[in-house]
């Protein structure tokens, strides 16, 4: 990857093409890892309401142990987008050049350790599926909450649901009869908003096509790809702070 590509995706200096380029890539990293997590372990771990609706049901049906680990699986997301925050509130009031790059580096290193930890406990199912779904809910929390505040909150890479409704208003803009007799400005759909809904919906789709495909035939080693991926786009701006430490 260029290294002025590089800067342009995750550095301080953000511009809207960068932020949309980024969101598309973490939107297929999301995708491939959420995917990937579900064929490895059974379970969907990016998007909340799911989880939520989960744990009123098993409440409701006296399953307290399942309301439990949904509970953990949702505290594991919040304490992703906190530690996002943290990082990035560090990394600002220091100048530095990683602020967004940081949680995409410690991303990287979590879908290793999650690659590290599956290999190591899969034959321990008891083990096994609480420690993946909270290592990946924790991910996924840090990625949301990473591109929210690199794009203002108009970008989600994680869950599909807003894309989809955002897309579905677009759509009602675009098809709205406008007529000539009626007071005010006509309803116009904004299409380039559009079609970066529709990037993100066809980039997490195609990512969890390629997660999916790579844990049925790669096990938890096609974990490395995905890490190797954050790693690039984020290894240029946490090159350049260490530059800037003098030598001792």
């Amino acid at each position: 990857m260029p290294v002025h590509y590089a800067r342009r995706l995750t550095g301080r200096q953000r511009e809207a093409g960068g932020n949309r380029q980024l969101g598309m890539m973490l939107a297929c990293v999301a995708g491939a890892a959420n995917a990937g997590g579900y064929v490895a372990v059974h379970r969907y771990t990016s998007h909340m309401t799911g989880i939520v609706s989960g744990m009123a049901d098993d409440l409701a049906a006296g399953a307290f142990e399942l309301v439990a680990g949904g509970f953990g699986a949702l505290a594991a997301f919040v304490a992703g987008a906190a530690c996002c925050a943290l990082i990035v509130n560090y990394a600002r009031r220091r100048a530095l050049h990683s602020v967004y790059a940081l949680p995409l580096l410690l991303e990287a290193l979590l879908l290793l350790s999650f690659g590290v930890l599956g290999t190591r406990l899969a034959s321990v199912e008891v083990l096994i599926v609480p420690a993946t779904v909270t290592l990946l809910c924790f991910m996924m929390g840090l990625q949301n909450a990473v591109i929210t505040k690199v794009s203002n909150a108009e970008i989600r890479t994680t869950h599909i649901t807003g894309v989809m409704t955002d897309i579905g208003i677009e759509l009602g803009k675009a098809l709205y009869p406008n007529t000539h007799d009626l007071a005010g400005a006509p309803v116009r759909a904004n299409r380039d908003r559009l079609r970066l809904l529709a990037a993100l919906a066809l980039c997490f789709f195609a990512g969890g096509v390629a997660g999916a495909l790579g844990f049925a035939r790669l096990g938890y080693a096609a974990t490395v790809p995905l890490a190797m991926v954050l790693v690039l786009l984020a290894i240029v701006p946490v090159l350049d702070d260490l530059r800037r430490v003098p030598a001792q």
